[in-house]
């Protein structure tokens, strides 16, 4: 979807099933399409795509993507940014600490990534930017010894050489945004400047690091670790990190009450990480790997608040007991208003769907992405920003 200012929005069709290619694409036929149709029929309509390794493989045949390219034109759609943290299925089976493998020190990550710009660099439209997001380098326990983070460095500064080859050859400008996490290598805005820092100090004056490689900022993710928006995204661009691509999201916030922690216990479920991090009342944090581990713990009576990487849907409000992190999501927005240039790509991602408890889905998939789009919208035109005049694709 076009916006002013250039920006584009779309959501991540990582809420869909899909492994392969055939499943990806039956996703996109059945659901994309379908919420499509409610909040952009009959014009451009952007698609946030998301490839596992297997379905990136399958996509890069010649005739594959020639035939999807196709299928794009005659649906009047296109594809701006695709995400690649989840490299395996990311559905339907324990994830967690797997969707960290392989990072950023295995050879196959930096393999999957060139390929995802492979493709991306044949369906961005002329006048329009690619972003690939990824995985923040790794997850902090999988990192033992500096030589991962050195084979790490270079695996990102081969993908800014690909990246910037690539952008040169098919006239795309393309970029790749790590993207931070709680209990990652790259968890707070202050590690993230400090690690481009670092990779700055390897290669003296290559501009390309600046153009090519950037920050996936998921806003549920930065309000978990109790950042503010004006501080984090000051810090990123003052220390010169590209904003590749912002995530919409929210994230579960609560006081931690007895009755609160009881009605958490929905929310612990098998399939994804839900990293909790307890302010307590010096402003001290404790982190807990999991959900149900932070549940399984003895009760701090110095804590104040509880915030859960789980990503709940931005229109709602989950249960009277526990609020969310929309304010961040909010502050944010607020800055793109005041500087509509700093990110052009905006991605809704609440992957979470069929986790959910049954409480929070009192609609199908597609009714609740089009509530998502609605209330985006309404956000952005609050701001100033919306569809664009023509609403079409330069």
């Amino acid at each position: 979807m076009h916006l002013s200012h250039d920006i584009h929005l779309a959501y991540c069709t990582n809420i869909h099933r899909g492994e392969s290619w055939a499943e990806t694409l039956k996703a996109l036929q059945r659901y994309t399409l379908a919420v499509r149709d409610q909040v952009s029929p009959g014009k451009p309509y952007a698609i946030g795509l998301r490839l596992s390794d297997l379905a990136s493989r399958e996509l890069s045949e010649p005739g594959t993507l020639a035939t999807f390219r196709d299928w794009l034109d005659a649906e009047n759609c296109y594809v701006f940014t695709i995400n690649g943290f989840p490299y395996g299925q990311f559905h339907g089976v324990r994830v967690k600490e797997q969707v960290y493998h392989p990072d950023w020190t295995r050879p196959e990550r930096l393999e999957y990534t060139r390929r995802l710009f492979d493709i991306l660099a044949q369906l961005v439209p002329a006048g329009i930017e690619g972003s690939v997001s990824t995985v923040p380098v790794s997850f902090k326990e999988f990192i033992y010894e500096e030589a991962q983070i050195r084979e790490a460095q270079q695996n990102l500064w081969r993908c800014v050489d690909y990246i910037s080859e690539l952008s040169d050859r098919s006239g795309v400008k393309l970029h790749l945004g790590l993207e931070p996490e709680p209990l990652c290598y790259l968890e707070t805005t202050t590690e993230t400047a400090r690690f481009f820092d670092q990779l700055r100090a390897a290669r003296p004056g290559d501009s390309r690091l600046d153009q090519c490689l950037g920050v996936n900022y998921d806003c549920c993710h930065l309000a978990v670790e109790y950042e503010q928006p004006a501080e984090a995204i000051g810090r990123l661009m003052k220390a010169g990190i590209k904003i590749s691509k912002i995530h919409l999201s929210s994230a579960l916030s609560l006081r931690p009450t007895s009755e609160a922690r009881a009605a958490l216990a929905a929310f612990a479920e098998d399939v994804y990480f839900h990293q909790v991090l307890a302010r307590q009342s010096s402003g001290g944090i404790t982190r807990h790997r999991d959900l149900n581990l932070a549940l399984a713990a003895p009760v701090q009576p110095t804590e104040e608040e509880w915030r859960i990487h789980f990503h709940v849907p931005l229109h709602c409000q989950p249960n009277p007991l526990f609020g969310t992190t929309a304010d961040h999501l909010l502050g944010v927005l607020d800055l793109v208003q005041r500087n509509p240039k700093m990110c052009a790509h905006f991605e809704m991602e609440t992957y979470t769907w069929e986790v959910m408890p049954p409480g929070m889905k009192d609609r199908n998939v597609v009714d609740q992405l089009v509530a998502e789009y609605r209330w985006t919208l309404d956000e952005f035109g609050r701001r100033g920003i919306r569809l664009h005049s023509n609403h079409s694709t330069p």
